[in-house]
């Protein structure tokens, strides 16, 4: 099975306290590079949700968010910091006494000052808000990688059928190769003869000039080799796994093929056919930048 480099999973988990809601999708990229978001009581924990990404991505940019909602009553506290009261206290009447001001600080004044009183989360159990935590991304991630497959599947199938159009060229061209040089000795015949009238032909010139114009129009050991690729690469994509790369090197070597043989083409219908497989080739190679 190929995976696509495309995907998208989503995921809820929660208990009576709270509740963790992770989404992740990713793009085609070279490497494999990971953005996690969340929120920032939760970054201790950001290490090892990249660690579990990787044991099951290769390749693929990946965003990855993570949402937190506690959901008890009693996350937060009041706290009073009565040093600190102890101190403005002190100061009003101190200021009270040094300029001669009516001290009319009242508690409503009191608690306004800054940190007087103070909001405080309640500590949290670690263990548990991973576990749930760890809960919620490896569901994400199995639909991620649900859905990687599932397009990668796709693409599996689409590969097969272009596979198959470009071997059809490659038949075409083998099939027209061998009329062109027997084409182009009767060509050039009849115009010697042409030029020559009654005199006798030279059949070992002639036999020369065949020769040389043959090793130049003669593609057997391109064609040999663009099957073997396109054998490659069916083998490659029915084992599976992140085939990607390998099967990009092979794509290029199947155009550095089709390249040669459209510089090679003695003929018009053989460069039409080597024009289509160059355009299915091409098709192909696009299609494997979204595989990992």
């Amino acid at each position: 099975m190929i995976r696509s480099m495309t995907g998208f999973g989503r995921s809820e988990a929660s208990d009576e306290n709270r509740k963790f809601t992770v989404e992740m999708k990713s793009v085609n990229h070279r490497y494999f590079d990971v953005n996690i978001r969340m929120p920032k009581k939760l970054l201790a924990f950001e290490s090892a949700v990249r660690s579990i990404l990787k044991e099951h991505v290769e390749r693929g940019k990946m965003d990855v968010f993570v949402n937190y909602e506690d959901l008890s009553q009693h996350s937060a506290a009041l706290c009073y910091n009565q040093a600190l009261a102890k101190e403005y206290v002190d100061y009003f009447q101190q200021i009270s006494s040094t300029f001669a001001l009516e001290n009319d600080m009242t508690v409503s004044t009191l608690v306004k000052c800054p940190e007087v009183l103070v909001m405080q989360e309640t500590p949290e159990d670690q263990e548990e808000l991973w576990k749930l935590l760890e809960t919620a991304v490896r569901e994400a991630l199995e639909h991620f990688l649900e859905s990687r497959a599932a397009e990668g599947d796709h693409l599996h199938r689409d590969l097969l059928e272009k596979l198959d159009r470009i071997e059809a060229c490659v038949e075409e061209i083998e099939n027209d190769s061998p009329g062109l040089v027997e084409e182009y000795r009767a060509k050039l015949e009849s115009k010697i003869r042409e030029v020559l009238g009654d005199l006798s032909l030279d059949e070992g010139r002639l036999a020369t000039e065949v020769t040389i114009f043959a090793d130049k129009v003669c593609v057997d050991e391109e064609t040999v080799r663009l099957k073997s690729h396109i054998r490659n690469m069916r083998e490659t994509l029915n084992k599976g796994g992140a085939v990607g790369k390998k099967l990009d090197f092979i794509a290029q070597e199947m155009n550095r093929e089709a390249n040669t043989i459209l510089s090679k083409s003695g003929s018009l219908d053989i460069s039409n056919s080597a024009i289509i497989l160059k355009t299915e080739i091409e098709k192909v190679r696009e299609q494997i930048q979204n595989l990992e």
